[in-house]
């Protein structure tokens, strides 16, 4: 049993001062208010949160921070840079790469990451001999780094979509198919079980990489677990989709039967009033990007009208031009102020909802999210004394940290992350090195 004395800390019920939690086995045992240190007590000064909630990551898209920009272009430019850098990837390359870049993410605040993996056999599509090679070394890399991870498995089967239909796959994206959804969900089927600090969960790419009619066996696939998919993140994505079926991504889905509390969108950027109610009303998830939705061009997303039509929001850093929670967190509020031209679009709490409880339930982690009796040990403490808090209300932490910020990280009782560091050593070196195998291909 371990127990931390808070300065402050954001609890279920608000905020609050002076609090004792108390750890055994994983989980908070007990939260204690207005409660005084006891000897042993690990001292925590600065508001302490629930742990953070990475929804949505690609790793390997980190090797293409600071290196993918000038010369113009738009999210599909950016995209052959991508398959260059994933053209990179094994199972050796791959684990080093990840566990730096989920050890960043640590080092920012978050405990758990959905990791929307595809990158699955070798470059030209042939498996290795375990097909799963490539997802074994995503869960190793997440047990060093010592985050929580949902693994989603991404079935990626076509090249894209246009007024014509489905096309081939590009060279670059012939290791992401399994070829069919039979040999998808074979494989899916096949991985290792999950532990107490992995679960499992499945993914569909797109509707540009999944045909309408294999919809459905996809969703079947996936049964109960969490399911995630990229949906209108570009305008061109939803015109095909027009062009060729009659109707937008979220119609597809919503006839596939994907819609529901298990599935969450990522991005969900440009849609329809109709595809707001189609996702609200099924309490279909949304994780907004906003860092990497800026950097890509994308665009800015519904993401009050989705939370107030009844789409839970989560967050996540996708690409990873940076890594910050506390810069997704004040990304969707500072979207809205610019589309509407009026501040305090989301609450304080809603934000941190968003950030913490909403994405735990995303990735299968329902108990986890929150500083409550029962819950998950996971939390982070941010520091209230540096250039970018002093002088800040902690209630108000979380408009002025930044990653740097944070001082401790604990997942599942486990301090990782202590006075700054994370407990792996120098994790700006693990990223140098890992970033140097895999980023020749990549055009600075």
């Amino acid at each position: 049993m371990t127990a931390y004395w808070c300065e402050s800390a954001w609890l279920t019920g608000g905020f609050a001062r002076r609090v004792r939690l108390v750890t055994q086995e994983g989980l908070i045992k007990d939260v204690l208010v207005g409660a005084d240190p006891e000897p042993d007590d690990i001292r925590l000064a600065g508001v302490t949160l629930p742990g953070m909630a990475n929804a949505h990551s690609h790793a390997f898209h980190r090797a293409l921070r600071g290196r993918v920009n000038g010369g113009g272009g738009n999210f599909w430019s950016w995209r052959e840079q991508m398959y260059a850098a994933a053209e990179q990837l094994n199972p050796d390359t791959y684990f080093a790469l990840a566990r730096a870049v989920f050890a960043e993410m640590v080092l920012a605040g978050f405990t758990v990451v959905g990791e929307f993996h595809y990158v699955h056999h070798r470059p030209g599509g042939q498996p290795y001999r375990d097909p799963n090679a490539m997802g074994l070394a995503v869960r190793q890399a997440a047990e060093e780094a010592g985050i929580r991870l949902t693994l989603l498995d991404t079935c990626y089967l076509e090249g894209g979509l246009n007024g014509g239909g489905h096309i081939e796959l590009h060279p670059g994206q012939r290791r992401f198919s399994d070829g069919t959804v039979d040999k998808w969900a074979e494989r899916m089927a096949a991985r290792s079980p999950e532990t107490d600090r992995v679960r499992l969960g499945a993914a569909i790419h797109s509707v540009r990489a999944v045909r309408r009619e294999d919809l459905p066996q996809v969703v079947a696939a996936a049964g109960s677990l969490p399911l995630h998919v990229h949906l209108s993140e570009q305008h061109g994505e939803n015109l095909a989709c027009q062009m060729f079926y009659g109707h937008t991504p979220t119609e597809l889905l919503d006839e596939a039967g994907a819609l529901g509390s298990n599935l969450t969108s990522v991005h969900a950027t440009h849609l329809t009033e109709h595809d707001i109610e189609l996702l609200g009303g099924t309490g279909t998830g949304a994780c907004i990007c906003p860092t990497t939705e800026r950097d890509l061009a994308d665009g800015i997303g519904p993401s009050r009208a989705l939370h107030d039509a009844g789409s839970p929001i989560s967050l996540g850093t996708d690409q990873h031009v940076i890594i910050d929670p506390f810069v997704e967190l004040r990304g969707i509020e500072m979207h809205e102020r610019l589309v509407t031209n009026e501040r305090d679009r989301f609450s304080a709490n809603d934000l941190l909802l968003a950030g913490s409880f909403n994405g735990y339930r995303a990735l299968g982690w329902s108990d986890g999210g929150h500083l409550s009796k029962g819950a998950l040990a996971d939390f982070v403490t941010v520091r209230t004394d540096t250039v970018n808090t002093a002088g800040s209300a902690p209630e108000q932490i979380i408009y002025s940290s930044v990653a740097a910020d944070v001082s401790t990280v604990v997942v599942g009782g486990d301090v990782v992350v202590s006075d700054g560091r994370h407990r792996i050593g120098d994790v700006g070196r693990l990223l140098g090195l890992s970033i140097q195998r895999v980023a020749g291909a990549v055009n600075s």
